[in-house]
């Protein structure tokens, strides 16, 4: 009974950090302009949460279905913003799936050899999330505009963005180049990783 309780801590806790982490998660008009940001902060907290969680489990598919839950969280934000009338773009959500899927397929392939889930899984993560993500960003409507038409609000005024202008550089694919910085976030996932592995030995 332990087992699965701490199971279900660690998938729900990890997922609530990764859905908040810098608070560029689910609104679109951030996700664009802090791209790099949000392209490192996900990527490290999907690679340590899932590692954690698929090595936890033993079970390659484990952190798939950890992409999946966070998927389905917000989801259901997205859903409950456009209740409160907000448009349908308000919300992004990310594509965790695909990468959690390619460290999955690494852990598969190396027999289960954590060392290798850790540096090459969380290296598939780190170059592909960003691109994943810019594509499904691309598919936005405006959201610049969207930025100031609906702002958060919960956001505080130091947030408020006041200069329109700077959507020049964000809606370009020079931003798609500044995404390869989540790479930055393998290391950090794997150093993260290897103490949560330490715990259990």
């Amino acid at each position: 009974t332990t087992h699965y309780l701490f199971i279900v801590v660690v998938a729900v806790n990890s997922t609530l950090l990764t859905i908040n982490a810098g608070d560029y998660i689910f609104y679109t008009d951030w996700a664009w302009t802090s791209f790099v940001v949000f392209s490192i902060s996900q990527s490290t907290m999907l690679v340590v949460g899932a590692i954690y969680y698929m090595l936890f489990t033993g079970v390659p598919g484990t952190a798939t279905y950890y992409a999946t839950i966070m998927t389905i969280y917000t989801w259901v934000a997205k859903g409950a913003w456009f209740a409160l009338g907000y448009p349908y773009d308000f919300v992004a959500v990310p594509v965790w799936i695909p990468s959690a899927m390619l460290l999955d397929l690494t852990y598969w392939a190396t027999r289960r050899n954590k060392h290798a889930a850790i540096l090459i899984g969380g290296t598939l993560v780190g170059l592909s999330l960003p691109m994943f993500n810019m594509i499904n960003l691309l598919t936005i409507r405006d959201p610049l505009e969207m930025a100031f038409k609906y702002p958060r609000p919960t956001l505080p005024p130091y947030m408020t963005p006041i200069e329109p202008q700077v959507g020049k550089f964000y809606n370009s694919p020079v931003a798609l180049g500044a995404g390869a910085g989540a790479v930055l976030s393998v290391p950090i996932a794997a150093l993260g990783a290897k103490l949560n592995t330490w715990t259990y030995r």
